[in-house]
Order: structure tokens, then sequence, then C-alpha cells
């Protein structure tokens, strides 16, 4: 395969100039650990490291756009949630290069800056996701999946484990497909859920009344999030609980307090058939907290990694 790489200061390039002018200073929320009287305190956008960037080709003529901090550090490859893209990680990604890891991020076909190619000969998500490791050069790596990101994170350890570190997911459903995990689904997400606003469904009420500038800069990403040729992929993997007792590598849980699609209560089901797992709510933060909530999000993370990379 042909890499197309180029270098640029900050991820997204242009696309990501407008969100660093937009929310530098105010960007998002701050951690919860303040006391009960402390105002909401935005955190600022950290300066973005310089990144290559690719555009990966899959098969069905598909193109993964992905972006790499590069260095000697072990990898850590950033799956998006479906409000967003490989733009979602301006948070994390300067944070983690400074913690020592290689970062990586792309956006998955028909998102932003991706080609999704023709449905038919599409590879599933995770084997699109196994195509760019490969072409990264990349022998082993740690996984974060965040939301529908996380669908593909546990489908691809189900499948390529032996090429994990470690896995964290991130406010996500993982997935599963119990019959009683399906049903406490349909009772959180009645009719007419998903006629309701991107930002109320997705991201926490104290968020939401805490930084309007970083609610704007969120939705600036989710507006450009989906590309009008996009279309859902399979799982190469039935996931259910069973299926979740196979994982062998060290799994991290990351949930909001807040999340209306996968509460805390959801999550802990899932980590109840998981061998070596981690699970850490995350308070005042509703279905992004690696945005609402980045400073926590980003430490246990990085811990993490840590422990999991020895």
């Amino acid at each position: 395969m042909q890499r197309d790489p180029s270098r640029r200061a900050v991820v997204g390039g242009a696309a990501l100039a407008g969100l660093t002018a937009m929310s530098t200073g105010t960007a998002h929320a701050a951690t919860a650990a303040s006391g009960p009287a402390a105002p909401w305190t935005p955190v600022p956008l950290p300066e973005q490291v310089a990144v290559t960037e690719y555009q990966v080709p899959v098969a069905g003529g598909g193109s993964l756009w992905a972006w790499d901090t590069g260095g000697e550090g072990q990898p850590v490859i950033l799956l998006h949630p479906g409000s967003g893209s490989g733009e979602s990680w301006p948070y994390q990604q300067p944070v983690f290069a400074a913690a020592g890891f290689r970062v990586i991020g792309y956006s998955r076909r028909g998102a932003y800056g991706s080609v999704a190619g023709t449905r038919a000969d599409s590879d599933t998500a995770s084997g699109d996701l196994n195509t760019l490791a490969d072409h990264l050069g990349l022998d082993r790596f740690h996984l974060s999946g965040s939301a529908a990101g996380g669908y593909v994170a546990v489908d691809y350890a189900l499948s390529y484990g032996d090429r994990l570190y470690g896995l964290t997911v991130s406010s996500s459903k993982m997935g599963v497909t119990d019959a009683e995990y399906a049903e406490l689904e349909q009772l959180l997400q009645p009719d007419p859920f998903g006629d309701l606003p991107a930002d109320f469904k997705e991201l926490g009420p104290s968020y939401r009344g805490g930084d309007r500038v970083g609610v704007a800069a969120w939705l600036d990403i989710n507006s450009r999030a989906r590309t009008a040729d996009s279309f859902p992929q399979s799982l190469a993997n039935t996931v259910t609980w069973a299926s979740l007792e196979t994982l062998t590598m060290p799994v991290q849980l990351l949930v909001g307090d807040g999340d209306l699609y996968s509460p805390p209560s959801l999550m802990r089901l899932n980590a109840q058939h998981i061998q070596d797992v981690q699970f850490h709510v995350i308070r005042e933060s509703g279905h992004n907290p690696h945005w609402e909530q980045s400073v926590q999000w980003n430490r246990l993370l990085v811990n993490f990694l840590r422990r999991s990379g020895r």
C-alpha cells in the first residue's frame, strides 16, 4: 500500500484551526472534584503537537483519514464516537504524546476526511482497523474506543486480541446482544429519544450548563462528522457476555454518571463478564467524558496505558 503522508501542526489541519480559535481559554469542562460552591471552570484547549496525516486504502475503494504523532513510544489508537470523527481528540492528542505515547486517530468509513467506498465490497470496521495497523507498521498497540467506537474496539479485541496491550471502552453499549441487555437498552431510549438534539443526548447537563463555548465546539465537529456516502458496517463477531469472558487482555471501562445511552448500571453488567477489568465512573459527565471531563478521563487512561503496557 502507498502512504500519502503530510505534516501538520494540529489534528485536522484547517478544520481544527477554527475549533482552536473558538475554544482556547474556554474549551471544556474541568474535573468535578471541587467543593460544592466552586463554579464550573472550563479547561483550555491544549496546543496540538505536529502530526503526520495519511489516507489509508481499505477494501471496496474506501480510504481512512488518519493522523499520527509518531515517536518511539507505545502506540495508542483512539476510536471515535458515532457522533464524531478523527477530529474528536484535541484534548487527548497532545496529552498522551507528552506522556510518551505514539498517538493515532482516524475517521472510520464515511466520517470526516475518509471515503466510504462501496458497501458490498467493504470490510468490517475491525477489519479496516487491522488494515490501518498493518499500514502503519504496528505490532502491538493500545486501543481505546468511545461510544460507537467501543463496538469496534470490542470486536477488534475478540478477533485480534494478541495485538493489544490493553483495551479501554468509554461510554459504550459495546455491541452486546444478550436479550436481557437489549431489553434494558430499549427501556433507556423510548420514543422520541432519537429525535432529540445531538448535544442533549450526548452531553451531560452539567457540561451543557457550564461550558457553552465547549458545547459549540463539540457541535462544530459533530456537524461535519458524517459524510453523505456513509453506511453502517457490521461486526465480525457476535458480541455476548459469554464472548466478553474470553478476553484475556487488561480492560478498562469508563462511563459518565449522566450518560443517557450507557449509564454506569448498564456498563457494570458488562464489567461483570470481563476477567481483568477496571471500572470507573466519571462525575458530572454524559456520553462523552473524554470531551466533558478530559482531565479526569486522560488521567485514568494514561495510568491504565502505563500499567497495561508493561
